[in-house]
């Protein structure tokens, strides 16, 4: 392999929405060649963000790691996300905080909501609600007309709407709802992220606690609210119907679409395709007709 194959292998397949196991050797094999050769921190970041999707946590840090000690600013970032949450199987807030203020300092948005989330839960700093609320709302001026998608408005929107429905301001928090489900509608129609998802998922459940559910027009995220408990959808893709089921098992729902069943809603979103192994999210505009459906009657029904 040179420099130029790899370069052709990790343009190609760093596009791929959904790869293949043999795929993603290929993709992880070009980017630790051009590692070697050239030790070009961004190298090290996007590698350590493809083993973070991948849950290969492990090797996640070692390549965070391997950037930070050239001080590059985003995988500095991303070794706070690894101690905050215990990627390799322990927290380490104090690790944390110090990551994510250092990368803060250094202009990260990202950085910045998460050292907020630390003052709120008082992890490592002392609980600090106010000090949370406080670099919250300097963020939203910073992200409220985001024009890149890895910009941070959903985090920051979701968070702010929280804000907002504690102070009794449910319309506008409705509103930073609604947005910030738009901006991550296209973020993750570019990448199904696990992370980006979760985000989905809690907004949803968040939003229809606020705003009461239209049964007769919904779309594909509306499922999450859907499938808190049975339910079957239909939804059309180029004439042709689909159909999706949420049934309880074992006291929790499982979900069945394409053959396939999917134990966690968030399962489904993350990795539920339709022909030629297309995901869901990124033929999220292409769907259409999505009904509540009553497979009995095989009509429409209410909730």
């Amino acid at each position: 392999m040179n420099e130029k194959d790899a370069r052709r292998i990790v343009e190609t397949l760093g596009r791929k929405n959904n790869p293949s196991e043999e795929e993603l050797f290929l993709f992880t094999d070009a980017m630790c060649f051009l590692i070697k050769k050239n030790n070009d921190p961004r190298d090290m970041t996007y590698l350590g963000g493809v083993y973070y999707e991948q849950h290969d946590f492990d090797l996640a840090l070692k390549y965070y790691e391997m950037a930070a000690d050239l001080d590059f600013e985003p995988a500095i970032c991303g070794l706070g996300y690894i101690w905050y949450y215990g990627r390799t199987g322990k927290r380490d807030y104090e690790k944390a905080f110090m990551y994510f203020s250092k990368s803060a300092k250094l202009g990260n948005l990202q950085s910045e909501y998460k050292v907020a989330d630390m003052y709120k839960n008082g992890y490592f700093v002392e609980r600090n609600y106010n000090k949370y609320v406080e670099i919250i709302k300097e963020l939203y001026p910073k992200v409220k007309n985001a024009k890149y998608l890895n910009q941070p408005l959903p985090e920051v929107f979701t968070r702010l709407a929280k804000i907002y429905t504690k102070e009794g301001k449910e319309k506008e928090a409705i509103k930073l709802y609604i947005k910030a489900k738009d901006f991550l509608i296209q973020r993750i129609r570019n990448n199904a992220f696990w992370g980006d998802i979760n985000i989905m998922m809690w907004l949803t459940d968040d939003l229809y606690k606020l705003k009461k559910f239209n049964i007769n027009e919904f779309d594909l995220y509306d499922l999450f609210y859907l499938f808190t408990k049975p339910s079957v959808v239909s939804f059309k893709y180029e004439d042709k119907t689909y159909i999706v089921r949420s049934e309880l098992e074992d006291g929790n729902i499982a979900i069945e679409f394409n053959g396939k069943w999917y134990r966690k809603r968030e399962d489904f979103f993350t990795k539920a395709t339709i022909e030629d192994d297309l995901l869901l999210t990124q033929l999220y505009f292409e769907l259409y007709d999505f009904e509540v459906v009553d497979e009995n009657a095989n009509k429409s029904k209410k909730l």
